[in-house]
């Protein structure tokens, strides 16, 4: 985990997001705090992280995202130094197949 991260203003702003209750508090709780360029970014790149774990090749996610090769990297790179809790997202929204619970999820048990 990165904990540079890690900060009592980033604490908030997830304890926050846990707070919401559906997709439209969502859509409002972003739209108060984020620009429409910030939403559609970070969109964007979770749509990317989707298709990589899909097997689609740079190409096809540049034509369809409209996300540059550079970005396409980057959440490539990521997600393979990463938690792995992007794939948890992916797996509980049944976007991608794998086991219920990542290792990490053992602990809660």
């Amino acid at each position: 985990m990165n904990h540079k991260l890690h900060s009592s203003a980033a604490d908030r702003l997830f304890d926050a997001i846990l707070t919401l209750q559906n997709r439209e508090e969502c859509y409002q709780f972003f739209e108060d705090i984020c620009t429409v360029n910030e939403l559609l970014s970070l969109s964007q790149r979770y749509e990317v992280a989707f298709m990589l774990r899909r097997g689609r090749t740079y190409l096809e996610i540049a034509e369809e995202t409209g996300a540059s090769t550079a970005t396409i990297s980057r959440v490539n790179r990521a997600l393979n130094a990463g938690t792995g809790f992007c794939d948890l997202s992916l797996q509980r929204l049944g976007l991608m197949p794998g086991k219920e619970k990542c290792d990490s999820d053992k602990s809660d048990e």
